[in-house]
């Protein structure tokens, strides 16, 4: 318990120091734990992977926090400031990108059960518009069901711009996006971003040259500098510390807006860690198993 106390109080210090109106609802009465302070709560639990409503309740038994606020209306107000979270997460993440040239775009499947329950699975079906539905991740060899994360990072590790789409939707669609998010650099993608047409248009619209590796049968093959090769493993590292200190791929949300701000949480929690160690503890910002107190 203290060990979460002493994190959340370092956390909770930073966030207040970020240029961010955190009124972002009317709230008729005011709530004994403010907006800032149950952010700042989410991003400890994520960052010391307390993954569950019920283990963090249990761990701020008898702390300063207990009672402040019931489990149900910290769910309900914590999916209300999703977009107060990716705004936090937005000016983090300036601080460390705001010069960079070179990005690096890639997905990665998020399921939301087994594909043996998926005819009969209710889980985020709560909206039409943002079915799960069933999709093939190429580099495991693996059909999923449920949804694919898109994300866009610097060569350093930090994330850019993030999106969810369905399973079955191609990463190329995503490109569509990112000419509206970014502009005048470098994009680094595997091969399944690999396109022509794409490409030039990117290039057209927001001067962003996008430079994948090519097919070997390709007639304009021309083998990739290992320099890029090596700067895309970075968003897979990123993509696999989510996986497991973050525990990303677990899933307990019923709904799509409890399942996008569990994704959310969890990457505004890394960015949290990386805006730390650079700017607090002055050590490598990628090093997010240390502990901040």
């Amino acid at each position: 318990m203290n060990n979460f106390i002493q994190n959340y109080e370092i956390i909770l210090k930073n966030l207040q120091d970020l240029p961010i109106d955190y009124q972002c609802f009317v709230q008729i009465r005011k709530p004994k734990l403010s907006n800032l302070e149950l952010i700042a709560m989410n991003i400890t639990a994520e960052y010391m992977s307390i993954d569950s409503e019920c283990q963090l309740f249990r761990t701020i038994s008898g702390s300063y926090l207990d009672g402040l606020i019931e489990r149900s209306v910290y769910n309900r107000r914590k999916r209300k400031l999703f977009s107060l979270t990716e705004q936090i997460r937005q000016k983090m993440a300036y601080s460390f990108n705001q010069d960079e040239d070179y990005f690096v775009v890639d997905s990665m499947p998020l399921e939301v059960c087994k594909n043996a329950r998926a005819s009969r699975s209710t889980i985020c079906k709560d909206q039409e518009h943002c079915y799960p539905d069933k999709g093939f991740c190429a580099s495991q060899k693996l059909y999923y069901y449920g949804y694919k994360l898109h994300g866009v990072c610097s060569v350093s590790g930090v994330f850019q711009s993030l999106d969810i789409s369905p399973a079955s939707v191609h990463d190329i669609q995503y490109l569509k996006d990112i000419q509206l998010q970014l502009s005048d650099c470098v994009l680094l993608g595997d091969m399944g971003y690999l396109s022509a047409q794409y490409q030039l248009n990117l290039f057209e619209t927001a001067n962003i040259n996008l430079q994948t590796p090519k097919r070997k049968n390709q007639k304009d093959y021309q083998q990739q500098p290992y320099i890029f090769k090596k700067s895309r493993k970075r968003i897979e590292t990123l993509f696999a510390q989510l996986c497991d200190q973050f525990m990303i791929r677990r899933n307990y949300a019923k709904s799509f807006d409890g399942f996008r701000t569990r994704i959310l949480s969890k990457i505004s929690a890394l960015t949290m860690i990386q805006y730390l160690n650079k700017f607090v503890f002055n050590r490598p910002i990628n090093n997010l198993k240390l502990n901040l107190s």
